[in-house]
């Protein structure tokens, strides 16, 4: 049996670190150039060799993504910046076009070509083609089931291997290939610039009354005819194994630390759990969809892997995400009590909290622990009833001891 890796994305520094901590076997992120998430924050040159080197330390891998759909004026840039990632030296670079494949190749030899989702991989002689360039990995297009998933790994060499998503946001057009948003507002999604308008709300409009604007029903739905929901597998890890997929991708590289740390804690228990023994998977099948609802979701669908999805795969009424849980900070130091009553622990707040709430510790060892707020105080020592300013360092002094690098949620 296959042991999958499991790949976390990550949007910063400190989210890479989080996903570290809490169970991924592999990260992957995007520079500030050629990836599909131009909205994210992406790493800088700086940030990416700390990442790196902090990942390496922990033995977990890195993929940098370089996925975009290049054009001319591309070229020369790309050439720079794969020359940056040669001397970086993360693990594997994720890539979409030959141009930028035939350039990483020539430029970085010594490091591992994945080929992303962007790139329409949907059958064996695709996969068998890239293997034949030099790819190290293929990344499944989102419209393939399990079936055709085996099929492909009975068909295409023992040493290539098979990257396919387990969880996360799906899209409305073929493997990623979307116009709309250059359409509506010149931002190619294609070059990692998308606005998203598969959540938007839709009207028609009739040609002999011009601005007066007409709700679309779907099944009495709603209007938010594009929006999909999410993929989530947790449910599905022994047909996932089965299948032969050699990496367990989860989409969001432009997610917070708590999405982060939530799905990677969680899978990464349950895909240990289950080559453990089925039995302790099935038994701990209400902790994983507990834990997995602690973070932002659109409701769930299993996509494409049992077949065409059914219209029940959509959401006709709502294009928001379903937020059970808020972020506050992850614990960066802890002191001893003292005379306090409590234990502390500093953090850089990220919402709001007050003294006297209820929140949760979420430690990697897959722990929570319920724990009061007894008192906030700033690093100068003044005392505060509540936290309201995001990034504002903290020491808050807590009912329950917290250890370094957990994490801080309260319910919404």
């Amino acid at each position: 049996m296959r042991k999958p890796e499991l790949l976390i994305p990550a949007s910063s520094l400190e989210v890479l670190k989080t996903a570290v901590r809490f169970g991924a076997d592999a990260v992957y992120i995007g520079g500030e150039a050629f990836s599909l998430r131009a909205k994210a924050r992406n790493f800088s040159r700086e940030d990416m060799a700390e990442g790196i080197a902090f990942a390496h330390a922990n033995g977990v891998k890195v993929h940098v993504t370089a996925n975009i759909l290049a054009h001319n004026k591309d070229i020369d840039e790309a050439e720079k910046y794969f020359e940056e990632l040669r001397e970086l030296a993360p693990d594997a670079l994720i890539i979409s076009d030959p141009g930028m494949f035939t350039l990483a190749k020539k430029i970085c030899p010594g490091i591992e070509i994945h080929i992303s989702t962007q790139a329409n991989n949907t059958n064996y002689m695709t996969f068998r083609f890239w293997h034949e360039m030099g790819a190290k990995r293929v990344v499944c297009a989102r419209e393939l089931s399990l079936a055709e998933i085996a099929e492909i790994r009975e068909r295409i060499p023992e040493d290539l291997e098979i990257e396919s998503f387990i969880h996360g946001a799906m899209c409305i057009s073929y493997s990623g290939r979307c116009l709309l948003s250059n359409y509506f507002t010149g931002r190619d999604a294609n070059q990692g610039a998308c606005t998203h308008p598969c959540r938007w709300k839709y009207a028609v409009m009739e040609e002999s009354r011009p601005g007066e604007y007409l709700p679309v029903y779907e099944n009495e739905r709603g209007t938010f005819l594009f929006n999909s929901k999410d993929l989530c597998m947790i449910e599905h890890i022994p047909e996932m194994i089965k299948a032969g997929i050699d990496s367990f991708k989860i989409e969001g590289r432009m997610k917070t630390a708590l999405y982060v740390a939530t799905v990677a804690r969680t899978y990464r228990k349950a895909i240990d759990d289950y080559l453990e023994s089925e039995e302790k998977y099935r038994e701990n099948m209400e902790w994983y969809k507990a834990e997995i609802a602690k973070c932002t979701y659109r409701q769930f669908t299993t996509g494409f892997y049992f077949g065409k999805p059914s219209e029940e795969a959509q959401i006709y009424d709502s294009n928001t995400y379903i937020n059970e849980y808020i972020y506050l900070g992850i614990i960066e130091e802890t002191r001893e009590r003292g005379e306090r009553k409590g234990y502390l622990g500093k953090i850089t707040q990220r919402n709001k909290f007050s003294v006297g709430d209820e929140i949760e510790i979420m430690r990697p060892d897959g722990r929570n622990t319920e724990a009061a707020v007894l008192a906030i105080h700033t690093e100068e020592g003044e005392e505060m009833e509540s936290a309201p300013h995001p990034k504002q360092s903290l020491w808050i002094e807590l009912s329950e001891e917290p250890e370094m690098y957990d994490l801080l949620r309260i319910k919404a």
